[in-house]
């Protein structure tokens, strides 16, 4: 490990997580990929090629035991957990509030609710033992900033990750743990393409929504996400829009 430091990563397979593991390698980090299915593993092994530390452990977030053993295992095989960004989400099925079936809000919430809560929990546990501390990060949406039709429980879960970073990060500032929040507007990655289709029309609606007229890259979150927990000294229970302006109007 070329500095010392631990970082983890949950929905590490593909997209903003992808992206943000192998910043955190090339940042010198020992990395944690967490994933629920083998796109993980595939990112950590990148990791390796690419001269890094990486190690995949499969987890689903929203599993109590899963959670507690994923921390378990980071802490069992470097020592210590330095960073973490808890990005495991789902969008679920597209639907309007009144259409939306208890089945989908609940699995929604267990994955980007729950998830996050189990896998800060533990984090915060473990950081508590370390006399550096640590800075968490976890993924909200710009649909945890403002409402965003058809997609209720996954606008929910996001608007909730915020109220739960911000509870956090007061409560543990002075223990020397940073906790904040990323915001994403329209980012280029599989869940895009799942919620635009193929359809032209819903991506030229995302381009217009988005004042620098183009939707942004993983790599653009994952700048965001190593400012906080790099350089932002100073900076707790922020919710930190990247978004392309989005949500400035």
């Amino acid at each position: 490990m070329p500095n010392g430091r631990v970082a983890l990563v949950t929905g590490g397979g593909s997209g903003i997580g992808r992206a943000t593991a192998i910043a955190f390698a090339r940042n010198g980090d020992a990395v944690v990929v967490a994933d629920q299915n083998e796109a993980g593993a595939e990112t950590a092994e990148e990791i390796i090629r690419s001269g890094g530390t990486g190690t995949f452990v499969q987890c689903d977030v929203s599993d109590e035991m899963a959670v507690c053993d994923l921390i378990a295992q980071t802490v069992s095989r470097y020592g210590r957990l330095d960073v973490a960004f808890n990005n495991a989400g789902i969008e679920g099925v597209q639907s309007r509030t009144a259409d939306c079936t208890a089945e989908n809000f609940d699995r929604v919430m267990a994955v980007n609710l729950r998830g996050v809560w189990l896998c800060m929990r533990e984090e915060i546990r473990q950081m508590l033992k370390q006399d550096e501390g640590g800075s968490i990060v976890n993924t909200s949406s710009v649909a945890g900033l403002i409402g965003f039709p058809n997609i209720p429980a996954y606008a929910a879960s996001k608007h909730a990750v915020i109220g739960l970073t911000r509870t956090a990060a007061l409560e543990y500032a002075k223990s020397k743990i940073r906790i904040n929040a990323v915001c994403p507007g329209a980012i280029e990655t599989p869940m895009l393409q799942r919620f635009v289709g193929n359809g032209s029309e819903a991506r030229e609606a995302i381009l217009a929504a988005e004042p620098m007229g183009r939707v942004g890259s993983p790599e653009e979150v994952a700048d965001a996400v190593l400012w906080l927990c790099n350089s932002a000294s100073f900076v707790t229970g922020t919710a930190l829009p990247v978004d392309g302006g989005w949500t400035a109007g």
